[in-house]
């Protein structure tokens, strides 16, 4: 892991803004905000979203419920995993 810092220039709501990321993650942090925009433009387009900064408040919002979706599938799938190698070892202790 390299602790040099790069500079990312990105575009959000219309804005140039500059970022600092570590070196090497300058791709993820510029598909994070392209994925960001796509999100707040998408909440543009419903009726009820008024604001830029509406939109950007429910793109957030937006991802974190996947993110927490997301989490929730992986305890679940880290879950059944485990009792399926529970389920093996005994099987295999058991010869």
């Amino acid at each position: 892991m390299t602790d040099k810092v790069s500079q990312v220039a990105v575009t959000l709501l219309g804005k140039s803004h500059q970022f600092s990321c570590a070196e090497g993650q300058e791709q993820a942090l510029i598909n994070a905000v392209e994925l960001l925009n796509s999100r707040v433009d998408e909440m543009k387009r419903r009726d009820t979203v008024r604001t830029d900064q509406n939109a950007l408040l429910m793109a957030a919002l937006h991802l974190c419920h996947d993110f927490q979706a997301l989490e929730q599938e992986h305890q679940v799938a880290t879950t059944k995993g485990d009792q399926l190698i529970a389920r093996i070892s005994e099987h295999l202790e058991a010869k």
